[in-house]
């Protein structure tokens, strides 16, 4: 408690305030654009940290990754352009939002899910960081390779156009993506064709910005009635904040998926993708009577808080064991280490002011996205949504190849995006959904690198798997995932 109260103490000196301010702004603009992340924002960041305090630095660094978690979904809402990653499955119901006028209403659902989603993983951090870290290193190879199946299983009941079959087609066709590159085991290239560029794979955000945004426009281009065009936006918003029932009615599935966000966060390499997937799994298990994909605020909600969840709860590790839980919490090592500190177990005890001062750090940083979140959520939904068609169209598309270009300063990946908005386009033109592509694109590496690792360590003995405890359980979960859909599939009619 002592330690909590130093924090506090330090938190409110004006220049760390001030800093973890500006750092939410920074955040926030990153993370609206699409291409610009957190991982971009903090290591442009870094080398201005040198001159100043740890404190002082540390909470600018906060403030970017806090925000850029929850600003990803301004774009994806408004435009059904994820501006990060993370914000993918915030398009199923955000955007049909948008386009039934309740664009407003759904910018405020991920406002406050994302608030209530960062404070108790804030929370939980503070409390029980030592034992949840503790327990993310009971995590192995086969762990991982089971972890990372019952991600995908989560597929089979997120279906939003067609059925299973074409669920698994996408998803084969992503887990084919995922195998472009080097190969983890043996270290040679597979499926280059000679290019240079994708011996590292292709890269993830100019997929998805191609997937979402260039194929949007692409659609878009081919509608020829103006009217229809006009019709689809929006001319006026009254509302932002859900109203009392709303907020009620969304209430446990934001603390359900804030609580799995931070289960996920503290085991390194899980991220954010998965636990967003897993959250809008759960909430179309809870509301099996709601239209998901349709536009509806648990669908806007369930992701959104546990996308921001995970951003405190990978902290964990990373403070507690000198582990980073993802490749932002990576780059914060290498911030506190240009000020002469390692996190780890010493980490609490050595440099309580600082250590203390981060954990908190989180959690204000989620009373400063509220105001500005809701006031950029008017500003934005009464005017990105006014500009005509053509101009709107004229702009995704300079934000989606910039952007792409943006994160690798190659151009290799503006024809990444291009490309994959050509599948993109087709995929919504035969109605397959693209959720089961993206995810087994992101995890499609996860899976191959740890399913060879966990053979190497059992010299091929498959048993391995149902050994290990956790391993057997995870399996088991998704055995249970795809019991349902399966049924339904085989049920006689």
């Amino acid at each position: 408690m002592d330690n909590i109260l130093l924090g506090i103490s330090e938190i409110f000196q004006f220049w760390n305030l001030f800093a973890l301010f500006l750092g939410v702004l920074i955040g926030f603009t990153a993370g609206a654009l699409p291409g610009i992340n957190a991982n971009i924002t903090i290591a442009v960041l870094i080398p201005f940290t040198f001159g100043m305090d740890p404190q002082t630095s540390m909470m600018l660094l906060c403030g970017v990754y806090c925000s850029s978690s929850f600003s990803g979904s301004f774009p994806a809402v408004l435009l059904g352009i994820p501006g990060t990653a993370s914000a993918v499955v915030t398009t199923f119901d955000g955007y049909p939002m948008t386009k039934k006028g309740e664009g407003g209403i759904a910018l405020g659902v991920s406002t406050v899910s994302s608030v209530l989603g960062g404070i108790i993983s804030g929370i939980i951090l503070v409390t029980i960081a030592p034992f949840l870290a503790s327990q993310a290193l009971k995590f192995g190879p086969p762990e991982y390779f089971s972890l990372t199946i019952l991600g995908l299983c989560t597929v089979a009941g997120m279906s939003q156009q067609g059925g299973a079959i074409k669920n698994l087609i996408s998803m084969v066709f992503g887990l084919l993506i995922a195998t472009v590159g080097m190969d983890p085991q043996s270290g040679f290239s597979r499926y280059t064709f000679g290019i240079t560029d994708l011996i590292d794979g292709f890269q993830l955000v100019p997929m998805l910005i191609g997937l979402f945004g260039v194929s949007a426009v692409l659609e878009l281009s081919q509608q020829s009635d103006k009217k229809a065009l006009d019709e689809a936006k929006i001319p006026k918003v009254s509302r932002i904040l859900p109203d009392f029932s709303t907020f009620k009615r969304i209430l446990p599935i934001i603390i359900i998926s804030a609580i799995l966000g931070s289960l996920i966060g503290i085991i390194p390499g899980a991220g954010m993708i998965m636990a967003i997937y897993l959250a809008y799994h759960i909430a179309k298990q809870l509301y099996k009577k709601k239209k998901f994909g349709e536009g509806i605020a648990e669908g806007v909600a369930a992701p959104e808080s546990a996308n921001n969840a995970v951003a405190g709860s990978s902290m964990v590790p990373l403070l507690s064991l000198g582990i980073p839980g993802n490749s932002v919490s990576a780059l914060f090592i290498g911030a506190l280490m240009i000020h002469g500190l390692r996190p780890g177990p010493s980490f609490f005890t050595k440099t309580p002011e600082i250590a203390y001062l981060l954990v908190l750090g989180f959690i204000v940083s989620y009373i400063f996205i509220f105001p500005i979140g809701i006031f950029v959520a008017k500003f934005l939904s009464q005017t990105i949504l006014k500009i005509s068609s053509d101009f709107l169209n004229g702009i995704i598309i300079i934000l989606c190849l910039t952007g792409s270009f943006a994160i690798n300063n190659n151009i290799f990946d503006v024809w990444v995006a291009v490309l994959f908005g050509l599948i993109g386009f087709v995929f919504n033109k035969f109605e397959v959904s693209l959720s089961p592509l993206v995810l087994a694109i992101v995890l499609g590496s996860m899976i191959e690198e740890n399913f060879q690792q966990s053979l190497s360590l059992s010299n091929g003995d498959w048993s391995i798997f149902i050994e290990k405890p956790i391993s057997a359980v995870l399996l088991a979960l998704s055995l249970l995932l795809l019991m349902p859909p399966l049924f339904k599939y085989i049920k006689p009619k």
